[in-house]
């Protein structure tokens, strides 16, 4: 599979382009690659596909924001691969595309309607019938907490969320029964209404979808009284999804319709998973990477030994040489994270610390004090600029203990 452009170098703009200079660069891109434009020619509608995959995203503040901290691992609507149920991309369809952007256009190629893609390519004020906007309920967020260990695997959540459902009484629909509707008195049942217009050509006449009964041709003679004529209700439901392993702080998940039924019969929203990481008391986070930092006392730190240090499912023995410094980094190589959508794990980088004693016995004083000349115990000068430097680079990286 073609790896993903950029979607800034895709509408040819810059990343702090404005919002209506996005808007721009994709009108144009619309226009000059457009199937009607270009019939039977594959890389065009391709091309086409492609600037409104951008489009969606960049003109969106909140997608927008997401993919420039994320790039293409979270895809354009959810971002990134398909786990467990989740929409996470992947392309859009022609149906997509005008649905999205009839309105741009109906603009661009002249009248008021929404167009839409039919079976002969685009259709709306220029040929066909006007497309009736779909009902969307609203989406839902929520904030689900993860530990390190629900990072390391992947984790199976499920929770009570109140929600918008279609009220079982009237089928969604806000009639009484699912019955009591009777004919549009504004489009006399057609669904559409026509409206005409003056243009250098002459008069132009253009069809809308119903406002009144949005395309349905029929309105509601007699309200549920369940819902009050709403077609929807709230109701406590049990929700079940998937995290996949890897994920990070702040990204969110989207569960294609798990969200607001809208009133009136649609399409459901989504659910938004907002994802918070639970800070661990002993393990960093760096990326897929884990730090840890070691206090080791002097004797082990001089002569060498072992030590214990935690990961993320238990503990795990570490060598230590004889003559380990402070500051030196020991890497325990794939203890760390896995790289969401990946085969690729991170490292425990074990960053080592040296206990000065600050209380100390006589006897204890004067065995240190019996070594304070020894040739070995003085450190050179070519040791000491060798430390320095080594703390100065942790230093660098703000103590994160980083070699």
């Amino acid at each position: 599979m073609a790896e993903k452009r950029d979607y800034y170098d895709v509408l040819g703009v810059s990343k702090d382009a404005s919002a209506d200079e996005i808007k721009k660069a994709y009108r144009k891109m619309a226009v000059k690659y457009h199937p009607d434009r270009n019939p039977d020619d594959k890389e065009a509608e391709e091309k086409f596909k492609e600037a409104a995959e951008a489009y969606d995203v960049l003109s969106d503040a909140d997608k927008r924001a997401k993919y420039d901290r994320f790039g293409h691992s979270m895809g354009p609507q959810g971002f990134g691969g398909d786990a467990g149920g989740y929409s996470y991309g992947g392309g859009m369809s022609m149906e997509d595309i005008f649905a999205n952007f009839g309105d741009i256009f109906g603009d661009m190629f002249g009248g008021g309607g929404r167009g839409h893609w039919g079976a002969s390519g685009f259709e709306g004020a220029t040929g066909g019938a006007p497309r009736k906007r779909v009902n969307k309920g609203t989406d839902l967020r929520i904030t689900v907490k993860v530990s390190l260990k629900d990072i390391m695997n992947g984790v199976e959540k499920k929770l009570k969320i109140p929600r918008m459902v279609a009220c079982e009484h009237c089928k969604g629909t806000g009639a009484k029964d699912g019955t009591a509707f009777k004919t549009c008195d504004t489009c006399h049942g057609s669904g559409y209404v026509s409206s005409v217009r003056q243009t250098m050509f002459g008069a132009q006449q253009t069809q809308h979808v119903c406002p009144t009964c949005n395309g349905e041709g029929k309105i509601i003679s007699e309200p549920c009284t369940y819902c009050n004529g709403t077609g929807v209700t709230k109701k406590d439901e049990i929700v079940s999804f998937k995290i996949p392993a890897g994920v990070e702080d702040g990204m969110v998940l989207t569960l294609r319709g798990q969200g607001n039924a809208p009133r009136h019969g649609g399409v459901n929203g989504d659910l938004l998973i907002v994802i918070q990481e639970e800070k661990n008391s002993e393990l960093i986070r760096d990326g897929i990477d884990l730090i840890y930092n070691l206090m080791l006392d002097f004797p082990t730190a001089a002569l060498g030994g072992a030590a214990e240090v935690p990961t993320v499912e238990g503990r795990a023995r570490l060598k230590i040489p004889a003559g380990t410094q402070p500051g030196k980094v020991l890497r325990l190589r794939g203890k760390g994270l896995p790289k969401m959508n990946s085969t690729v794990k991170g490292d425990l980088l074990v960053n080592v610390m040296v206990y000065i004693p600050e209380n100390l016995t006589d006897a204890e004083k004067s065995a240190i004090e019996s070594l304070k000349d020894q040739p070995n115990i003085v450190p050179t000068e070519a040791t000491s600029k060798r430390i320095f430097s080594r703390l100065r680079h942790i230093f660098n990286k703000e103590n994160r203990g980083v070699d």
